[in-house]
């Protein structure tokens, strides 16, 4: 077996759409008996729409979902006004989505899945991964049941309290983003409309909310309590929460279908790869639910390994290429953590901060940007949409390919445009599967672009 992906959230999931059509041989393992049941993250960030729209998932992310509805204040069993989610970002040709899209977690996970399964692919559930031996050729990981499984690499998406991170003895150093207990839960409640985001705050700055989960007949509700509250993750406690805190009672709480207790961290793995071993997701990085950025992130992080998997597996590349996933991906996991921890605090609005499309990997080792005064877009930027030849450069992109703008002659490997739109600036780029710029020149020369490439194992 090539890959081994420890972890059926979207991280895991991701990566294994991302393999499977590359024609890696990889498995996705689970501990649970089944998908992650909540809602948890919700929040679909523009940046991540274009990336499930490469993997063949936007259709129906965009059919089981839907917008953020706006926030809709109570006191005292009163509407005291409504309030915007998210500070508007104007979109454009380069941009076509700017605004985050509701999907509850486990609908995501579940349309994920069914795009591995569409592509070969596959999940085995009820194997707990409690250990791991590497050596030169290869990682041998231990099950609860007493098997093994053996991989060229393992990619450890197996959340917050990862055990294959324990199993590496990576520590994991973070912070309490804040000093009180939270609840949240996907429940079915009478008395509200679907409309709005309906927030129920107390003058201590704690309070509770009850957000229509588009695509479902649920709620999510999450709950900010005092530091020294209990909270009970049960159908009687949501309801006593619910009837202490809005003008709803008990009895308008009518389900229970998930709930979660926790206090909000912040946290960063040391090391994002030792060896054969790669960290992806909540294993690597654990943010605040304020904003919308863990599962984007954690995505991401798969959509830059794969490629990269797929180069070293199945390209030729060089193995060393891996070593750009913690040098590209742990900066940017830091960067994210910090935006969610001020974002939780109110010290950044959710927008343009927190959309995704910022992004990019100017400092990477892989960006190669030889112009002298580069205008527009830089090599390690995302590269953005627009069209030329009347052809739309994210249906250009849509695939595992490398994708060429400016060529003057084709390239093996690569697919090519004439050029560029003029939004990019002056100059020929080089975009890469996961759709940052790579490469970026005023001419195509021979000896850059083919050094450049051969890199990856395209010659």
């Amino acid at each position: 077996m090539d890959v081994l992906i420890v972890g059926a959230g979207p991280t895991g999931l991701t990566l294994g759409i991302d393999l499977a059509r590359r024609g890696v041989d990889a498995l996705v393992v689970e501990r649970a008996d089944g998908l992650f049941p909540g809602s948890r993250g919700k929040g679909i960030q523009p940046r991540t729409l274009e990336v499930f729209d490469d993997l063949g998932v936007l259709d129906a992310i965009r059919a089981h979902g839907g917008p953020y509805p706006v926030r809709m204040v109570w006191k005292n069993g009163e509407r005291v006004g409504v309030q915007p989610m998210f500070d508007a970002v104007a979109a454009d040709e380069g941009a076509p989505c700017t605004e985050p899209w509701m999907v509850p977690q486990w609908r995501t996970q579940e349309i994920l899945r069914a795009r591995l399964a569409d592509l070969g692919g596959e999940v085995a559930f009820g194997r707990e991964a409690t250990g791991l031996a590497q050596d030169a050729e290869g990682v041998t990981v231990e099950f609860a049941d007493g098997g093994t499984v053996r991989a060229r690499y393992v990619v450890a998406a197996d959340g917050g309290r990862s055990a294959v991170r324990r199993a590496l003895g990576v520590d994991m150093a973070g912070e309490t983003v804040d000093p009180n207990p939270f609840l949240v839960a996907d429940v079915r409640v009478r008395g509200l409309d679907r409309d709005h985001w309906h927030t129920f705050p107390a003058d201590d700055g704690t309070g509770v909310m009850l957000c229509p989960l588009a695509g479902t007949d649920d709620f999510q509700l999450a709950a900010r309590l005092p530091q020294d509250a209990d909270p009970e993750p049960t159908l009687d406690g949501v309801r006593a929460l619910v009837a202490a805190r809005t003008h709803l009672d008990a009895a308008a709480v009518t389900r229970l279908r998930w709930a979660s207790a926790f206090r909000p961290r912040a946290a960063l793995a040391d090391r994002f790869r030792v060896g054969r071993v790669l960290l992806a997701g909540d294993a690597a990085h654990v943010h605040s639910p304020a904003g919308g950025q863990g599962l984007n992130t954690s995505v991401q992080d798969a959509y830059n390994l794969g490629w990269k998997l797929g180069a070293v597996l199945r390209d030729g590349a060089t193995e060393t290429l891996l070593d750009s996933y913690e040098e590209e991906r742990r900066r940017n996991a830091a960067e994210m953590l910090g935006l969610s921890t001020r974002v939780h605090r109110g010290e950044v609005r959710r927008g343009e901060a927190t959309v995704q499309l910022g992004l990019g990997y100017r400092e990477s080792s892989l960006s190669e940007e030889t112009r002298h005064a580069p205008d527009g877009i830089r090599a390690g930027d995302r590269a953005p949409d627009g069209t030329v030849d009347g052809v739309r450069l994210f249906d250009a992109f849509r695939g595992p390919h490398w994708t060429l703008l400016g060529a003057k002659a084709p390239v093996a490997g690569v697919r090519s445009l004439p050029a560029a739109p003029a939004s990019y600036g002056s100059g020929i780029f080089l975009v890469r599967p996961d759709g940052y710029v790579g490469w970026a020149g005023k001419e195509a020369t021979a000896d850059g672009l083919t050094a450049y490439l051969a890199r990856f194992g395209l010659r």
